[in-house]
């Protein structure tokens, strides 16, 4: 176990625990905390809140390995829980909102690296297998505009890439 943990879950005994009504739950095989770590690691407002060791044995380790690691990833809360026998799909994923195309191709880098993967039209998978669109925001500007043509040229373009290039998307769009 890596790193400073926040806070134990016995230290919180004499506070009261407060739970969002809908949290992301994301399910790791053993690697809970790894992933959470890097995870707050990319983004502005993102921190580790919480890392619940388990106090049993369980699926996912021994009695005093890490269980649950609570998370704030750009300001939203997430928990991660280590148990076995679990694997994420396309169908859930997580936009990242990003303002320009350095911002997108740094977070293009890191998220495919160590074993992540390509997929299309700005979604990647990471090492962990879960699920990322990695998406300007300058795009989602040019798919909604008014001009319905300009934003089918912005759209066709942007079918064609693996990572988005916003540059290449504001051509396509312009009728270049």
């Amino acid at each position: 176990m890596n790193g400073k943990r926040l806070k134990r879950f016995s230290d919180l005994t004499a506070s009261k625990i407060h739970m969002n009504k809908v949290t992301p739950f994301l399910s790791f095989d053993g690697q809970a905390e790894e992933a959470a770590r890097f995870y707050v690691s990319l983004l502005p407002d993102s921190r580790i809140d919480r890392v619940t060791e388990s106090p049993m044995d369980t699926p996912g380790g021994t009695a005093g390995t890490v269980l649950i690691v609570e998370f704030t990833l750009a300001g939203t809360p997430y928990i991660a829980l280590n148990t076995p026998g679990f694997s994420f799909t396309e169908a859930v994923s997580f936009l990242i909102a990003c303002a320009n195309q350095a911002e997108t191709d740094r977070l293009w880098a890191a998220l495919t690296a160590d074993g992540g993967s390509e997929i299309a039209c700005g979604w990647l998978k990471d090492r962990w297998g879960v699920f990322w669109q990695v998406t300007p925001t300058r795009l989602m500007e040019l798919i909604k505009d008014p001009d319905r043509d300009r934003a089918r040229r912005a759209m066709e373009a942007m079918t064609k890439m693996i990572k988005i290039d916003i540059a290449e998307v504001e051509r396509a769009a312009d009728g270049a």
